[in-house]
């Protein structure tokens, strides 16, 4: 029987040190669950550490693993896509299901009540064959009361991950995660652009949206959507909201 764990994503932590945190209490409280900082154990520890804000949240980042290896059998519960991906080359036998499932799952879970608030779902590259995740994002998104519309582009046919495909990639997931990242997946992405063409690319994009509320389940995605002028939120921000 293998291990159940939590990645809490440096580059998600980074951007919601606060989210982050009532994330990790939810499963860990919950689910008894182990948690750690990253799919690759040792990576930019020093760098993601300085990141948190000083104070309790640094220390309780601080406090975490870096990093775990993963055994076959072991099931690591994430909402980084870019985690996800490169934990199931690294690591065959490794289930890598999403948090949103794991939610999805928990009869218990105490939903907010957005009061029929309507959305569109932008749905994210890193994940187009994760149909699970991005069934469960849907249904989570019906539990707190949130009408959604979807886009032509849906599913796996989302071609959108921000500006993070406007840039070089990490030089570490092509290599570490060949199949999602190498040449013949990444056919025309991860170009260099400047901060002007990002900016410029993504606003020609959010203006499809014409100023309703969009919501996504990826950090990478949500650093776009808000580029371009969009008013936009990660779903983990709607599930665990400040108290």
């Amino acid at each position: 029987m293998g291990r159940e764990y939590y990645i809490a994503s440096c580059v998600f932590t980074s951007q919601f040190p606060e989210l982050s945190s009532r994330i990790r209490r939810y499963v860990s409280e919950r689910y008894g669950m182990g948690v750690v900082r990253c799919c690759i154990p040792k990576y930019q520890v020093r760098e993601f550490e300085e990141k948190m804000p000083a104070g309790a949240l640094r220390e309780s980042w601080a406090s975490l693993p870096d990093g775990r290896v993963f055994e076959s059998g072991d099931t690591v519960w994430s909402l980084c896509h870019n985690c996800s991906n490169i934990i199931e080359e690294l690591r065959p036998g490794v289930a890598v299901p999403s948090l949103y499932e794991l939610i999805l799952s928990d009869a218990e879970f105490a939903y907010p009540d957005y009061g029929g608030t309507r959305v569109i779902v932008q749905d994210c590259w890193r994940s187009r064959e994760r149909r699970a995740e991005q069934e469960a994002v849907r249904a989570l998104l019906g539990k707190m009361n949130i009408g959604f519309s979807e886009q032509e582009e849906n599913f796996e046919k989302t071609d959108f991950c921000g500006v993070s495909l406007l840039r070089p990639q990490p030089a570490r997931n092509p290599k570490v995660a060949p199949l999602h990242y190498g040449p013949e997946a990444t056919a025309g992405k991860f170009a260099p652009h400047t901060a002007e063409e990002q900016k410029r690319i993504m606003e020609e994009y959010c203006a499809r949206f014409g100023g309703e509320k969009v919501v996504c389940y990826c950090h990478y995605c949500l650093e776009g959507l808000k580029l371009g002028g969009a008013e936009a939120k990660h779903i983990a921000e709607l599930l665990f909201p400040e108290a």
